[in-house]
């Protein structure tokens, strides 16, 4: 397998308002001081190094939350610090995630000259209703206006856009889509509305509302125009929701789905790390104001051992996303052997020189194959 590289995470946890759809640390707040936050970022930055800083870095990623929202000043010096503590590799990715909402040339100028050269942006919806429905505050107009400024300041844009909506049709959902294409984008993301609980969406949806959602059968024929489209336009499928023009995947993305080492560093963030001969997870606190007071004691992470079943099992449940497959050991083909073949024999995956893949029919139901998989 390849080395997927070292990268590091930081979370940003603000947000200018909750999408009722969101599952994510994020978090509406009136005022923050920056600079306190900056200089919480710094120390963390400065503790993580202490075990890392032989580690060669691969990418860097600001998520949220919006880290849009973030000053251009506050990215220069995350950036700085990074690049004290730790080498970076030559052609270093470096990703901020953005809203249209918080997209302003001279921000933009200033992350570019931070350091960024690659931004997502969340469109997820070019119909102006939708949006609404989503909870999002921008407009189809200002979502395009802020991805021509994302364009004009970064050679790597990539854009999100959210399908099987609330009474979306597969004909609407392919004139959006063929409309998406049309700015030729790299990469994309786009994911299946999904309702996860505890959030506005979920608790709508406990109640009887949000009506109008796919059946199963219309969420097949969703998945499928999307599948066909994006290979049309040269931006297959390298991941279950990931597209890209080959060279243009998600370098820390890939990090992720190839089981390599990452910190996270903000509130809520998971990283993995491979120390001392074992392998740990870390999640540091989830409320903001917890994780900057515990800060300064260095108390904003804890961590855990992950038992060799715990590995195979995120292996398989990160990289079977991937286009390309995992690479299986004999020891665990022996072991899942009927379960291969019966998967195998249906079509759902292919085993190839000891490499896992799940196949185009596959894709769609990797959930239960997944679970098919690691129940062994």
């Amino acid at each position: 397998m390849p080395d997927p590289g070292f990268g590091i995470y930081i979370h940003w946890p603000f947000c200018q308002a909750k999408c009722p759809y969101c599952d994510f640390n994020s978090h509406v707040q009136a005022k923050i001081d920056q600079e306190v936050w900056t200089e919480a970022y710094l120390k963390e930055l400065d503790r993580v190094a202490s075990e890392t800083s032989d580690r060669l870095v691969r990418s860097v990623f600001f998520g949220g939350g919006t880290p849009s929202l973030m000053d251009g000043r506050t990215v220069d010096r995350i950036l700085d610090r990074i690049q004290r503590n730790w080498r970076f590799e030559n052609d270093v990715e470096i990703t901020l995630e953005a809203n249209p909402t918080s997209v302003e040339a001279s921000r933009f100028a200033a992350f570019r000259a931070a350091g960024v050269n690659r931004v997502s942006l969340g469109l997820q919806a070019l119909d102006d209703v939708d949006l609404r429905r989503l909870g999002r505050l921008h407009t189809v107009r200002e979502g395009l206006d802020a991805l021509d400024v994302a364009r004009s300041a970064f050679d790597r844009v990539s854009f999100d856009l959210i399908y099987a909506r609330q009474d979306q049709t597969v004909d609407a959902w392919s004139s959006e889509l063929a409309y998406a294409l049309t700015f030729a984008p790299t990469h994309l993301s786009l994911y299946q509305l999904t309702i996860e609980p505890g959030t506005a969406f979920g608790e709508r949806f406990s109640r009887g509302g949000l009506h109008g959602l796919p059946d199963e059968d219309q969420g097949a024929d969703l998945w499928d125009i999307t599948q066909d489209l994006t290979e049309e336009a040269g931006l297959p499928a390298y991941e279950v929701s990931n597209h890209a023009h080959p060279g243009h995947e998600s370098r820390h993305n890939l990090i992720y789905w190839l089981a390599g080492d990452y910190v996270g560093v903000g509130p809520g963030a998971h990283g993995r790390l491979t120390l001392g001969g074992a392998r740990w997870a870390t999640e540091a606190l989830s409320n903001p104001q917890a994780w900057l007071s515990a800060v300064e004691n260095a108390q904003a992470e804890y961590r855990s051992v992950l038992t060799p079943l715990d590995v195979r099992k995120e292996r398989f449940l990160m990289g079977l996303r991937l286009a390309d497959g995992i690479q299986v050991s004999s020891e665990e083909i022996s072991y899942l052997y009927n379960t291969i073949r019966y998967l195998e024999d249906i079509n759902l995956i292919d085993l190839e020189d000891e490499r896992l893949i799940v196949t185009a029919a596959g894709r769609p139901v990797l959930n239960a194959i997944l679970e098919r998989l690691l129940s062994d």
